[in-house]
Order: C-alpha cells, then structure tokens, then sequence
C-alpha cells in the first residue's frame, strides 16, 4: 500500500520496512505489486465502472503526455510513449491506454475501450489533434466534443501524480511494465482521492475512514492468496540446488 499509494520507488519502500523491522528486499516489493496490485485495482474500477453505468455521465476529458522510457544500453538512442487517459468532470483517471503511435487507430482503440466500461457521456473534451476529430467522427460522437485551449487543464492536473512518480524513479524501461503499472496507482489514487479543499475536516476524516476500511476489506478477501503465493517463493528460494550429474561412461 505504501508504494502504490505515495510517491515512493521501491528502495524507499525497502528502508522505510526496514525502520519498521520488517527486513525485505526491494525486488520482494515489486514482485508482490505486480502479483497483486493489477487484482486490487481491477476490483476497485470494476466497482466504479458499475456505478457509473447506472448514472448518465456528463463530461470527460482526454488527453495524450509523453512519457521517456529508459535506455536499454548505454549506446542506444532515448525512446519514449504516449499515455493516453480519460478523466470524468471530477478529475479521477477512468482509463489508461500505452501507445507507441500517435495516430487514428490508437486514438479509436482508447475512446471506444473506455466507452465500452464507462459508459457514453454528454460532453467530450479533448485536444485539437486530427486524432482525436477522427476518433469521435467514427464513433458518431462528433457533435458531443469541444476543444479549446484552456477546456482540458481537468486532463492535466490528473497527471501530476504520475508525474510525482516518474521524478521518483528512474523512468520505465519497457512498454509493459508502464501498461501495467498507470492503472494500479491511477485506482488506487481515485480511491483514496477524497477532496480535502471542498470538504471540512470532520467528512473529510469520516471519508477517510471508510475508504481505507473498503481497502483493508480487499486484503482479507486476496489475504489467502498471498499468503500462499508468499510460501511458495519461500520454497522456491530455500531450495536445495543440485549440481549436474557428471557424464558415466569412459571415453573412447
């Protein structure tokens, strides 16, 4: 929860369990956010995606962000993908989409996935790209969009947590671990994002207290499952290696 939750790379998660008295390998951390993190969230936004379709949607924000990528030697050249995200008129991230291409397809691709899980809204905004015209063209929804210069800054305030996250550490290497990683902690930041500015101090407690007590109850439903999965990589590490039988037999 530590790393999903807060800005933190995986070497702050390690030191701050350490203080604890928890001793555990950064490498622990990240196998057990990519075992179970993608669950977590999936539960999370399938609980909203439900909600939402009971509900008429008002408006939405779209956008695209450059994200640089790590260099896989030190002789190659820096690469980089687009991230596109679509954001509801409360500022909470409904889908991400990696994309290597800017182009129609990717563009169609993400607009009609989200609409898919959310549902279709009112009002589009999004960016003046040709792309996203033609998105909203072919799925008959060209009517519904509005574009301007200062409409989509909804879209960009949603990115500074991720942000946060990629000064913390040291970019992504690859594509998939980026897909993989963008819609945990976008879950997991909607869930606990409680809007302290227009609440006072008492709900703001009071919300609080219930969304970590929904988080705690999604732990004791996969507390077995880690549980089990943990004793199998303790088997898996403390197992005796054996080395190769030699050859019999004499040579000719």
């Amino acid at each position: 929860m530590i790393y999903i939750r807060f800005p933190l790379s995986l070497r702050n998660v390690e030191d701050m369990l350490h203080e604890r008295g928890t001793d555990i390998c950064h490498e622990s951390a990240r196998l057990w956010i990519d075992r179970f993190g993608t669950c977590f969230a999936h539960k999370i936004r399938k609980r909203r995606s439900e909600s939402m379709r009971r509900s008429p949607q008002w408006q939405w924000h779209l956008d695209e962000v450059f994200v640089s990528r790590r260099q896989a030697s030190p002789t190659s050249e820096a690469s980089g993908t687009t991230v596109r995200q679509a954001v509801d008129h409360e500022g909470e991230v409904l889908e991400s989409y990696v994309t290597k291409i800017r182009d129609n397809a990717a563009a169609l691709k993400f607009l009609r996935k989200a609409m898919k899980r959310y549902g279709n809204p009112e009002v589009v905004v999004t960016g003046r790209r040709p792309a996203c015209r033609a998105a909203m063209k072919i799925t008959r929804n060209e009517r519904r969009q509005e574009a301007g210069r200062y409409l989509n800054n909804r879209t960009e305030n949603s990115l500074l947590p991720f942000r946060r996250r990629e000064r913390a550490m040291p970019c992504f290497r690859r594509m998939r671990n980026l897909q993989k990683s963008i819609p945990v902690h976008s879950s997991v930041y909607n869930h606990f994002n409680l809007e302290r500015h227009i609440n006072s101090w008492i709900r703001f407690k009071q919300k609080r207290d219930v969304a970590l007590r929904q988080w705690r109850d999604l732990l004791v439903v996969w507390r077995p499952l880690v549980r089990e999965y943990w004793r199998l990589v303790r088997i898996r590490l403390t197992a005796p290696i054996h080395p190769p039988e030699a050859a019999t037999g004499a040579s000719v």
